[in-house]
């Protein structure tokens, strides 16, 4: 059954979530992820939150949207597509944040349809912590006469990079980071049930590879500090494996700006050098 389009437009119940310290530091290690700004107390700032927190204050929002019985969600044949997440304000420990999820397009494709899911969160203040694009592509053709598959983006050659970044995978990543994201898909916790659903085993949260890159950003791009980052996005191309060691590649993008940010193309790559992160951008606040 394909999606309903006649639920694009729908916005579903405000979800509030509590901030605590122990769910942000979790979160920062469920990634590796030492930045004296999520445990240091002492920082004249205070502790801030990692900015892909983000994804556990919008989770139960966007489970409401995902789950709504008229929308007509196949799971089974379901993949993250894309993510498209800015930071507005950071989120600290003691926020209460309260997140809404909107359905705003599905479009039909030669290979599937494609669904974007507008996720926003503010805090006790109604300041903005978070508006993220959650975008999942249903696999399997509704046009069994097409003569082609829709064309992929091509990537430019953009040359050297300004620098890259190899990142270890741990092998009980996934775990830590399913309890920490609230995200218990199995694909990404059983053996079994990931090749059940044709994967080679137990394949790492996209959102959890795009975690890794969030801390290249963070640490060479803002140096070191989080509320500098402003947005990241990303398409997800290669599934990651727990193990694996993955080298981001940045570029600078010199003919664009965003609100006054610089802007930073990247991409990311297995131990192959087959992409697994494609058409990266990093925004970045001077």
């Amino acid at each position: 059954m394909p999606l309903n389009i006649a639920c694009v437009g729908r916005q579903y119940p405000p979800v509030t979530i509590n901030v605590t310290l122990d769910a942000l530091q979790k979160y920062a290690r469920a990634y590796n992820d030492d930045n004296s700004a999520f445990f240091d107390a002492s920082r004249a700032a205070g502790i801030v939150a990692p900015p892909m927190f983000g994804v556990t204050v919008t989770w139960d929002a966007l489970m409401k949207a995902m789950m709504d019985p008229d929308l007509h969600v196949d799971l089974l044949r379901l993949v993250h597509g894309e993510q498209d997440m800015e930071f507005p304000n950071p989120i600290h420990p003691g926020d209460v944040i309260t997140a809404t999820a909107k359905i705003i397009s599905i479009d039909v494709k030669t290979t599937g349809e494609t669904m974007t899911v507008e996720l926003t969160a503010a805090n006790q203040q109604g300041q903005p912590v978070q508006r993220t694009h959650f975008i999942i592509f249903i696999r399997g053709a509704r046009n069994r006469d097409a003569a082609a598959p829709d064309p992929r983006p091509v990537e430019p050659d953009r040359g050297a990079p300004l620098f890259s970044v190899a990142q270890t995978i741990d092998k009980d990543q996934t775990f830590r980071y399913a309890e920490a994201s609230g995200d218990p898909n199995p694909i990404h916790v059983d053996e079994n049930i990931a090749k059940m659903a044709g994967l080679p085993g137990i394949i790492v949260h996209g959102l959890c590879t795009m975690a890794f890159t969030s801390k290249v950003a963070i640490d060479r791009l803002c140096a070191g500090d989080p509320t500098r980052l402003k947005r990241l996005r990303v398409r997800f191309s290669r599934p990651v494996l727990p193990g694996q060691t993955i080298t981001t590649k940045v570029w600078a993008d010199n003919e664009s700006e965003r609100g006054g940010r610089k802007v930073f193309a990247y991409e990311t790559f297995n131990p192959d050098g087959q992409a697994v992160i494609k058409g990266g951008i990093a925004e970045v606040a001077s």
